[in-house]
């Protein structure tokens, strides 16, 4: 049965950093990656990973300010966060890619979600 069990969000000022985990369990080596979804706005891509952790893809709004790794060993992929501003205020979900091939940046190649977690930044 696959799951994915999000943690880690919270309240934090501008400038802050969160670390967000996604704990992963009923599969191995597919990609994941981060979304998030403010209120009345879309689920956007945040950032993703390889299976084998080679690689990564990040939205251009956080590029240099997050970074996603995983730990296969315990099956968890986490996404730092740093210089946190009020427009990353969102529920993050982690997804894990439909099929093994390449890193995917839209939520329909997405097959299953976690049930999200909540980052709010303070100005």
């Amino acid at each position: 049965q696959v799951q994915l069990v999000e943690s880690g969000g919270g309240l934090v000022q501008a400038g802050g950093s969160l670390r967000l985990s996604c704990a992963a369990s009923g599969f191995r080596i597919y990609s994941i990656g981060w979304f998030r979804q403010a209120p009345g706005k879309e689920r956007e891509f945040v950032a993703a990973i390889m299976g084998s952790g080679g690689s990564t893809v990040y939205a251009d709004s956080v590029k240099g300010r997050f970074t996603i790794s995983r730990d296969n060993a315990v099956n968890t992929v986490y996404l730092q966060m740093n210089g946190l501003k009020p427009e990353d205020t969102a529920v993050y979900y982690c997804a894990r890619d439909h099929d093994l091939y390449g890193i995917k940046t839209t939520a329909q190649q997405y097959e299953y979600w976690g049930q999200g977690t909540q980052v709010t930044v303070s100005s």
